[in-house]
């Protein structure tokens, strides 16, 4: 719900293994709450700001089973004030019309007690909302003596109140559901032997001992064993993943024949999954175009309401008519009512975002989905991103000052001292390299050093000139390779050519975003010629070689000037460019914190075919919000001339009104679908 609608939100405390493991609000920051009312401010953080029934927890919040309808109190009071209000009217038609009467109040007061009080409240701090218009359209029906109308606007508006509220819970509670992945207890190793502990009170670096068949309870690295993982209800890859001694393992993944001892890299209450529950849960704090779209309409549009039937009732007084023009007045108020527009993009985005992260896409907020859903390029990062960020030492080519187990040492030494990622694919080749003194690491260049009495560096060829062995360089690059040049005592002593395999759906997914008219950028810091090469192989027709972060950012700046961008990533050098595109996108599952920090959407798996599939799902998300706020629109249009006219009285002008309301949250709810293919649009 949008917040014009919606009370302050309350924390939510999220429960992992039967305790309260996370709270979710945050200083400043907005959560959600388990049910709404339309006629809350954006900016109502006072505890007294809650509708009328948030003063006890809904049944269904916090991490509980979403009840049935039938044991959910907050919907059966419009229930119960539909009972009343056909009981009323059957009493009425058969000529018991003070029974009929009595019976019709109470219909009034039941459905009136879901907005009257906070509507109220809001007055009293000189704020207007939806719930005073149907207030004082109640009011004003009461008083014309239409109890039985002013009853049924009461219960058409609360009823259609705690359907939202309903959809709203149902949105939210498949993606709690997610918590439910990590098991109440786990096993650690402790020097008096295995420990059974519950999930939440596990640490970073214990040791978990993690049979055949069991859930991982916390995110960690693999020190002993072997067996395949299945974690597809987390990243969206359906495939089992083999693991290793040194392999990252996500919360929730279950375990295959094998057993494991995995170092918990994550404490029991902020892992990955709780991280990505988290994520979604804050993601209204930030509002999409199409959300602030129909803010700007709604917020306005209820003080010109007022005005409006404040206008017609002083027209009936002038043409001496005041009883027929107050009465269109009072209808003219409910026909312009923004319901339905105020909720036309809050239950969209909410179920999309849901969605999303049950298929292993995090989106962080609202604005993130709209923009996602119109991005028309996409730039990638070329390690860990397009490739298996598995880099490794293919080729060594050397010159007459050294030979090939020299060259190696003077690479490896230096490298050891390094942050870049082919430094482990160099140290992979010498694991157990010479010393080496006055290191100095050059950021995108390479590493300087002395190793006994000689001078010695090793980078880009861009930084340490090949020499006589350009042309053997050039050769290892127009292969595909990454190739760093050794020198030693000022000449160049031989090549080291590096290779990252493409990642094997890397081509699908360029072909996909392609077909669908999306295009692509690489964005590497390799020379032209590797990029070229790589370029190639993967479908991708632009490439910017020789990319440093700043520079990468610099590009992402000037290709969102013509199209909405969006950039793919996982290093800290990729900061800066995700930063800076309209839709940053880190790929969570091995990515650095500064890039999922600086990104607006995170995968929280590897599968590059995920990026048809988030932008097919957002597209399809905007439709749904555009369709929305048009249908919203379009009653108000409507109506608006046909109350005036008094062609349609109050109680046809309302009934209208709640079934264009439920049809826009049945509508939003279709975003719900989960995995989905990317449409042209």
């Amino acid at each position: 719900m949008s917040k014009e609608c919606c009370g302050p939100d309350e924390p939510i405390s999220l429960s992992i293994g039967g305790r309260s493991a996370l709270n979710l609000s945050a200083p400043g920051a907005a959560t959600t709450t388990t049910h709404c009312v339309h006629d809350n401010d954006e900016h109502d953080h006072d505890s007294h700001d809650h509708d009328a029934h948030s003063d006890d927890e809904h049944e269904h919040g916090d991490g509980e089973e979403l009840s049935v309808w039938w044991k959910d109190r907050h919907l059966l009071v419009p229930i119960a004030a539909g009972l009343l209000l056909a009981v009323g009217y059957i009493l009425e038609w058969t000529g018991i019309g003070l029974a009929g009467t009595i019976v019709l109040a109470l219909s009034l007061l039941a459905g009136a007690s879901t907005f009257v009080p906070s509507a109220i409240r809001r007055l009293l701090r000189r704020r207007l909302g939806v719930g005073l218009l149907m207030t004082i359209a109640a009011i004003g029906a009461v008083l014309l003596g239409h109890v039985g109308e002013a009853a049924a606007l009461a219960f058409l508006f609360s009823i259609a109140e705690a359907l939202e509220d309903r959809a709203m819970d149902r949105a939210r509670h498949g993606l709690r559901a997610l918590l439910s992945l990590i098991p109440e207890t786990a096993t650690i190793s402790r020097l008096s032997g295995p420990v059974e502990v519950p999930a939440a009170d596990i640490r970073e670096l214990d040791i978990l001992l993690v049979r055949a068949g069991d859930r991982v309870a916390t995110d960690g690295i693999v020190t002993s064993g072997r067996s395949s993982i299945d974690a597809s209800a987390i990243t969206g890859e359906s495939i089992p993943v083999e693991v290793g001694p040194g392999d990252a393992v996500p919360a929730g993944a279950i375990n295959g024949s094998g057993s494991l001892e995995i170092e918990a890299t994550a404490n029991g209450r902020d892992n990955s999954l709780t991280t990505i529950v988290r994520l979604v849960e804050q993601a209204q704090t930030r509002k999409g175009n199409r959300a602030r779209l129909a803010d700007r309409i709604a917020r306005p549009l209820v003080p010109i309401v007022l005005i409006a039937a404040a206008l017609v009732a002083v027209f009936g007084l002038v043409v001496g008519d005041p009883a027929t023009w107050t009465e269109r007045a009072l209808v003219v108020l409910v026909a312009a009512s923004p319901c339905a527009l105020a909720i036309a993009v809050p239950v969209t985005v909410i179920s999309a975002i849901g969605a999303a992260s049950r298929f292993g896409v995090v989106i962080k907020s609202g604005e993130a989905f709209e923009q996602l859903g119109a991005v028309q390029l996409v730039a990638f990062d070329k390690t860990g991103t397009l490739t298996r960020n598995r880099p490794e030492v293919v080729a060594i080519e050397t010159g007459p000052v050294a030979g090939r187990s020299r060259v190696l040492d003077v690479a490896a030494a230096l490298e050891s001292h390094s942050t870049h990622p082919l430094a482990s694919a160099v140290l992979a080749a010498q694991p157990h390299p010479p010393a080496v003194t006055e290191v100095t690491e050059h950021p995108g260049q390479g590493v300087a050093g002395r190793m006994g009495s000689s001078l010695v560096r090793a980078g880009s060829p861009r930084w340490v000139p090949p020499g006589e062995l350009a042309e053997r360089c050039e050769a290892l690059e127009e292969d595909g390779m990454t190739v760093i040049v050794v020198e030693i005592d000022g000449a160049p002593a031989g090549l080291l050519g590096i290779r990252d395999e493409l990642k094997p759906e890397a081509s699908t997914a360029v072909s996909q975003l392609r077909q669908h008219g999306v295009s692509t950028v690489l964005l590497t810091g390799d020379n032209t010629r590797t990029a070229r090469a790589l370029a190639e192989q993967v479908g991708i027709a632009d490439y910017r070689a020789e990319q440093m972060p700043a520079d990468k950012a610099t590009a992402i700046e000037s290709l969102r000037v013509d199209q909405r961008t969006a950039m793919i990533g996982d290093g800290i050098n990729d900061a800066p460019a995700l930063a800076a595109a309209d839709v940053g996108i880190a790929m969570g599952a091995s990515g650095s914190a500064a890039a999922i920090e600086s990104a607006d959407v995170a995968f929280t798996g590897t599968d590059l075919r995920l990026i048809p599939q988030a932008l097919g799902h957002a597209r399809r998300g905007r439709r749904i919000m555009t369709g929305n706020i048009v249908l919203a629109l379009a009653i108000i249009i409507v109506l608006f001339p046909l109350a005036l006219f008094g062609v349609l009285g109050l109680a046809g002008v309302v009934l209208v009104h709640e079934i264009a309301e439920v049809v826009v949250i049945a509508n939003g709810l279709r975003a719900a679908r989960g995995r989905a293919v990317l449409p042209s649009d």
